[in-house]
């Protein structure tokens, strides 16, 4: 049952009511963007002033500005090629050894071994389309 606002007496949006279009703003964030509309370079310089002067907060924000964290770095290490099931199992054999080395983190290797896996399945898919195809190219 939907109420006059639009949403699900759950507080969930009803059927025809996607909610705010995207990018929308609450107001509270409007209201503190126009509060610091014009003050950016201002702030800027105070925070830089403040990290100067041995606040750490502030060095804290002004270098995570600078040199924000890394969400994902690139990593090298031999692969072997694969063009079957058997060179993918060989490929997860190596992803699991550079674990073990340290040439990976555990994370690394687990993006990696489903890299592998979804590779495999597209070698095995392929396999199967063409056992097919010659299947029913046998029947003709």
């Amino acid at each position: 049952m939907t109420r006059k606002s639009g949403r699900n007496t759950d507080g969930t949006f009803g059927p025809g009511n996607p909610g705010k279009p995207k990018g929308a703003r609450h107001k509270a964030t409007q209201a503190a963007l126009a509060l610091l509309d014009g003050e950016a370079e201002a702030l800027t310089r105070q925070a830089v002033t403040m990290a100067l002067g041995g606040d750490t907060t502030a060095l804290r924000l002004c270098l995570e500005r600078i040199a924000p964290p890394r969400k994902d770095a690139p990593v090298s290490f031999t692969l072997p090629l694969m063009q079957s099931g058997a060179d993918a199992a060989k490929a997860a054999g190596s992803v699991l050894a550079a674990v073990a080395e340290g040439e990976l983190t555990p994370t690394e290797g687990a993006h990696i071994m489903a890299l592998v896996e979804t590779y495999r399945r597209t070698l095995e898919t392929s396999e199967l389309e063409t056992r097919l195809a010659a299947l029913e190219g046998a029947k003709a």
